[in-house]
């Protein structure tokens, strides 16, 4: 086959929710439709010794919840499924973003009996900055939940996006009878924890349907559906490209019930890999040159050998164990002999790749987040992955001094890892962590003492707000412990404000120094003054 043959049969999308939503859940299921696994986990198996496939690290096993970006790849019909299941925590939100930039599209799931909630929101805007085309899976419909109009009508004003429901409920809970697959115009009846039953609607007058038909919860939702026959919007696969409209999907991923349904119709309407953005313009997934970038890194993915795995999406051409690839950021030329794909943690050595797909390389400390890698002479650079500023900072110290190195090192591969992000006092060196939340500081703790074998206190210096300078206009005797200058990870200069007063203060008092907020270039330009 050609590469734009190989290309086509790829679907690579990322699975984004509110925690507890069921997310993994649902993950769990299209990986046994991949005959990956032959019985679904559940995040909440901690008493069984039987954890979500998805998740690989000791303390998402303890705590029963999703901390780190996973990869699935498996052959479903004539496709080649990558599955990209986002930590669901918020506190994690920075790893979600960057995974965002390597997939084609996104499933959002929505509990029924929630509907939307703050993260869903917040991980919506960033698919809409990006473009990426959104499909929904309403979730839990086995249980009491809200009306379906009414989950559609708050998807519709929240989020500003027009849906179209592809198939619709009948009842919900203990009345919970089936969906009417609208799409492929038959009734999928709902049979507790039995195999689903499929009836034509052509089918559905015949006797042996008599019960089902003449049910109150199945004439009531008759009518529904009839009105939005009607009154409701055309469906649009181009409005759905273009993130314009989302399909929306009802179903019960723990019944499961709905989602062979969902996944037969997603994976048909879903985008095949699209041109990407670059310092040379738009790059094709068919041009024969390969070439991707490094959206995630992480250490220790298998403790006994202390290795680094980067993630890389391939965005054009072939991809061919033992190649040589040139980064792009040095122009050095390196050897890719050591490349995998994964199941969560399981990983098989990958000789071939093509758009679409997500291989793991080897990673001997020389990538960073948002590399890219190119084949040819002429080499050129993906867009810049989004950076988002930390709210929350700690100083961080090794309780035993004898332990320095380990703790250098510990920190440094952390922070690459792109969870946490690394600042240093100046000009009294110190090291300061930054990250979104809470959860981010228990498991950089929990991985330097299980991983890097170093006990660290960490000391709260609260919520600060910070703002970048340039370095011609940095007078250290401007600053003091309320507001701290520090030097990133770049060595470039950013002041910690101790609250929004102190910011305001000081532009009052020094109004030709610029302070950039790196939220807002980040959204705009995505690069800010040296």
């Amino acid at each position: 086959m050609s590469i734009k043959d190989e290309a086509n049969r790829r679907k690579t999308f990322a699975i984004i929710s509110h925690p507890d939503a069921g997310k993994t859940t649902l993950t769990e299921k299209l990986l046994l439709f991949g005959n990956l696994i032959r019985s679904a986990g559940t995040v909440k198996g901690k008493k069984s010794g039987k954890f979500a496939t998805s998740d690989w690290m000791e303390i998402e096993k303890q705590r029963g919840i999703s901390v780190t970006s996973s990869v699935m790849n498996f052959p479903y019909r004539d496709y080649q499924v990558n599955i990209l299941d986002t930590p669901g925590h918020e506190d994690f939100s920075e790893d979600t973003y960057r995974t965002l930039t390597a997939v084609d599209s996104v499933v959002m799931i929505i509990d029924a009996t929630k509907g939307i909630e703050a993260q869903t929101i917040k991980l919506f805007k960033v698919c809409r900055m990006r473009g990426i085309p959104i499909f929904t899976f309403i979730n839990k419909l086995d249980r009491e939940g809200r009306e379906p109009l009414d989950l559609l009508e708050e998807i519709e004003q929240v989020l500003d996006i027009e849906t179209f429901p592809m198939n619709w409920p009948v009842g919900m809970g203990k009345r919970f009878l089936g969906i009417f697959d609208r799409h492929n115009k038959q009734f999928v009846k709902y049979n507790g924890n039995e195999e689903e039953t499929y009836i034509p609607y052509d089918q559905l007058d015949s006797p042996e349907h008599e019960e089902l038909v003449s049910s109150a919860t199945y004439q009531e939702t008759s009518d529904e559906l009839e009105l939005l026959d009607e009154a409701g919007d055309d469906y649009s696969l181009e409005a759905v490209l273009k993130g314009e409209q989302t399909p929306v999907f009802f179903g019960s991923a723990l019944a499961p019930f709905g989602v062979q349904t969902f996944f037969d119709t997603f994976i048909d309407m879903a985008p095949n890999p699209t041109p990407r953005k670059s310092t040379d313009g738009l790059v094709n997934p068919e041009t024969e040159e390969f070439s991707g970038f490094i959206f995630k890194i992480q250490a220790n993915m298998n403790p006994a050998h202390r290795d680094r795995v980067a993630f890389l999406r391939v965005c054009s051409g072939k991809f061919e164990r033992g190649m040589n690839v040139k980064l792009a950021r040095t122009d050095k030329l390196f050897k890719l002999s050591q490349t995998q794909q994964f199941v969560a943690s399981s990983r098989d050595t990958v000789e071939v790749a093509y758009p679409g797909d997500i291989i793991g390389i080897y990673d001997p400390n020389i990538y960073r987040i948002g590399d890219t890698l190119v084949e040819g002479k002429d080499s050129f650079e993906y867009d810049e992955l989004p950076q988002f500023p930390p709210e929350l900072f700690k100083k961080v110290t090794a309780k035993n001094v004898m332990k320095a190195k380990q703790f250098r090192k510990g920190i440094e591969q952390l922070v690459q890892e792109g969870a946490i992000q690394l600042f240093r006092g100046y000009p009294m060196e110190s090291f300061i962590i930054g990250a979104v939340g809470e959860l981010q500081y228990e498991v950089f703790e929990y991985r330097m003492k299980n991983e890097y074998n170093v006990e660290v206190m960490l000391e709260s210096m609260g919520e600060r707000i910070p703002r970048w300078l340039k370095k011609e206009q940095v007078d250290t005797k401007l600053f003091d412990e309320r507001n701290l200058l520090v030097k990133d990870r770049e060595d470039e200069f950013l002041v910690l404000f101790k609250n929004d007063f102190a910011l305001r203060w000081f532009e009052d008092k020094h109004p030709k120094i610029d302070l950039i907020d790196l939220f807002e270039v980040n959204q705009y330009d995505q690069s800010y003054a040296k």
